[in-house]
């Protein structure tokens, strides 16, 4: 079997995680019968395929889709998307309850290894008794507000294709072929109608579009971020401007521009804030130097009762109402429980612990914080026995009295929520100073003031946390109640893993992009301590993608 050789008519069993598919080869080939396939291109389970080989290796074979020979009894063309497949939604055409359950079967089978070595542990049950349902998100089409379309060309003399003025997405593998869309379907319909207006404006202009090969031509790129709590727009439009060698000619093209996004403006009343990206960068990058020529020089979110500035190279998350449902079960599994109703039996009762109340000094009964809108709904209950605040069955301190370290904390949303709910102290510590910077910004802006942003590396600001100070080198260097745990999709480093398990908090909650790396992670921390793992939940913030993020409640037995 040899680079480009083509497998006939398999069978494809399943996805794994990365969207690749999974299959087992039948050969009459003793040294090939049995070998695992991963697929790119695409693939649903239950469809048979011809496909190419594109490397052999010594376990597997990897292979990309040559032909459909028959479609998967899942498939089911999208009825509501007119805009036809690209890269970003492989999976529009599998109904969204076979997504869930593609999704949370992935996760399943990432712990698969670190079950194993830890059975004798674990009892008969194995994990099985920790995962939790996948939470999905709250919508499935038009859910995103961040989306980049691109300038380019597609000209390709294999396929006859000779596409001078294309605006879409790239096409999968390659960066100098643009695929043209209309829209896009994990974007809503006013996004949709602004990018088309957009689009039609450029073509009408007469200026070519920008070709990464020789990096030549004018029209780059259009980002736009809508938020979904607010409604508030953005567009950042990034553009050539060594394009033009005449000075006049460069500042005439300008303000015709200027005022296309102005009128724009004024026909769609969303649009708060509006950007040019004179954009020089040679890699494929839409911001560059920013001119801020409509509105706002921010756009503003809210999630779970707080307020978010975003300007144009702040992080957010781009799934605002699948983040509030990753935000709301990590403060739940710290023990938070937000929307949960009071209880009308005993104080020792499973179902109360972890309820967050007020309590009123006269009747002595509590109430729920439903939300952290600072909406109070009254529920009569039992006082639990004088903890209010988080409370974990294993926690024994009020919130009021925890210290919380956020690490990989981003632009500190988690550690804020945590400042927010009443913690005493929160650290959010994070290696990139732009996202620090935003975070001491919305700090300010909610008016939260235990909360500290420390721009470094977390496996170094550890280190340095946990060492105990020179004048009193008895004193232990630092503590926390709580680790919560939100590194990118390579994981934790590997210098940092061993530093946290020094600090001993009762919990440690660790919230994955990538379940193989969590895996691993977690493999770690679970041999080389006494933490046990409480629950593993999926979130679904990235529907028709194989994306899935998941929270970790880890708990240490004393």
């Amino acid at each position: 079997m040899k680079k480009w050789d083509i497998i006939e008519n398999i069978t494809v069993e399943k996805l794994v995680f990365g969207g690749k598919g999974f299959a087992k080869l039948k050969s009459d080939n003793p040294d090939l019968d049995g070998r695992t396939i991963f697929i790119t291109g695409g693939c649903i389970p239950g469809s048979i395929v011809n496909l190419r080989v594109i490397k052999k290796r010594r376990d597997y074979i990897d292979t990309q889709i040559a032909s459909v020979v028959k479609t998967s009894p899942l498939e089911l063309k999208h009825p509501q998307n007119p805009y036809g497949e690209c890269g970003g939604c492989k999976w529009v055409n599998i109904p969204y309850e076979e997504q869930l359950k593609i999704k949370a079967n992935q996760v399943r089978e990432a712990f698969f290894h670190v079950e194993k070595s830890l059975l004798p542990r674990l009892g008969k049950e194995g994990l099985g008794v920790v995962f939790q349902p996948i939470i999905p998100s709250p919508l499935v089409d038009g859910y995103r507000n961040k989306v980049e379309f691109s300038f380019g060309k597609y000209i390709s003399a294999k396929e006859g294709r000779e596409e001078h003025f294309n605006v879409g997405f790239h096409k999968q593998g390659s960066f100098s072929q643009i695929q043209d869309y209309e829209g896009c379907i994990l974007i809503d319909d006013e996004l949709n109608n602004i990018y088309l207006d957009i689009k039609n404006h450029c073509k009408w202009s007469g200026l070519p579009v920008f070709d990464q090969k020789p990096q030549t031509g004018f029209f780059r790129h259009i980002l736009l971020r809508k938020w979904c709590f607010t409604n508030e727009i953005m567009i950042i439009f990034s553009f050539n401007p060594a394009y033009f060698w005449d000075q006049q000619e460069k500042e005439h093209e300008l303000t015709i521009l200027k005022k296309y996004f102005q009128d724009l403006a004024k026909r769609y009343p969303s649009i708060a804030s509006i950007y040019l990206s004179h954009n020089t960068n040679k890699a494929d990058i839409a911001i560059g130097e920013l001119e801020n020529i409509y509105g706002k020089k921010y756009i503003t979110e809210t999630l779970l009762g707080l307020t978010f500035n975003i300007s144009p190279k702040s992080f957010f998350q781009t799934n605002s109402y699948g983040a509030e449902k990753l935000y709301q079960k990590v403060l739940e599994v710290a023990g938070y429980h937000s929307e949960l109703a009071c209880p009308e039996n005993s104080v020792n009762s499973e179902s109360w612990k972890g309820k967050h109340t007020d309590i009123d000094p006269v009747t002595g009964t509590g109430w729920h914080r439903p939300d952290f809108n600072n909406h109070v709904i009254p529920a009569p209950c039992p006082v639990l026995a004088g903890k209010v605040g988080i409370y974990n069955w294993s926690i024994s301190k009020s919130i009021e009295d925890m210290t919380i370290l956020d690490l990989y904390g981003g632009t500190g949303t988690i550690g804020m929520l945590f400042a927010h709910a009443g913690a005493k102290k929160v650290i959010s510590v994070e290696m990139v100073a732009s996202a620090s910077k935003d975070g001491k910004e919305n700090a300010t802006l909610n008016k939260l003031s235990n909360i500290e942003f420390k721009n470094a590396k977390v496996e170094e600001y550890l280190e340095e946390y946990l060492t105990p100070p020179l004048t009193h080198p008895d004193q232990w260097g630092g503590e926390a109640d709580i680790l919560v745990i939100d590194p990118p999709r390579a994981g934790m480093h590997p210098k940092a893993l061993p530093d946290i398990l020094k600090f001993k908090t009762k919990q440690i909650i660790y919230v994955s992009c990538n379940p193989s790396t969590l895996a691993r992670d977690l493999d770690y921390i679970l041999k080389n301590s006494n933490y046990q793992i409480e629950s593993i939940t999926p979130v679904d913030m990235f529907p028709h993608t194989h994306h899935i993020e998941t929270v970790v409640s880890l708990i240490r037995n004393i």
